[in-house]
């Protein structure tokens, strides 16, 4: 059975797109730690990080790098801070979550930032245009 992110890149279920090319998505988090909260996965559904092929695996950082930069170039936060948790969904996924210095803000047990359907639709094309493909 597809999992959910292959569902969101088939368009079975809407996302908030922030990038795509032939192997790789990014869309924003619909449960975010932080605004611009962004999750980057491979096409390809895969369950655990380290059984992507080495071309896949090094695409997706590549990928990942320039979603970053797009998300730094737009969002006012200090840094971004990257997870690879990959134990709720069963396809490859990495958390881009800007950072702003307060402590403790990568925690998934904290409550989400609560963002309206608009919010996130101009957070997604904010990141968007500032997205500098491969």
């Amino acid at each position: 059975m597809a999992s959910i992110f292959t569902k969101i890149v088939n368009g079975d279920i809407p996302s908030y797109k922030i990038a795509e090319d032939d192997n790789y998505y990014a869309f924003l988090d619909i449960n975010p730690l932080a605004k611009g909260h962004t999750l980057v996965i491979p096409k390809l559904e895969v369950d655990y990080l380290f059984d992507l092929e080495e071309d896949t695996y090094k695409g997706l950082f590549v990928f990942v790098k320039k979603v970053a930069a797009a998300i730094e170039s737009t969002i006012d936060c200090k840094r971004l801070g990257m997870v690879v948790y990959g134990l709720d969904v069963p396809h490859v996924h990495v958390h881009l979550i800007p950072l702003f210095g307060i402590g403790n803000e990568i925690n998934f047990s904290k409550s989400k930032v609560k963002l309206s359907p608009e919010e996130f639709k101009q957070i997604a094309a904010d990141i968007a245009r500032a997205f500098q493909p491969i």
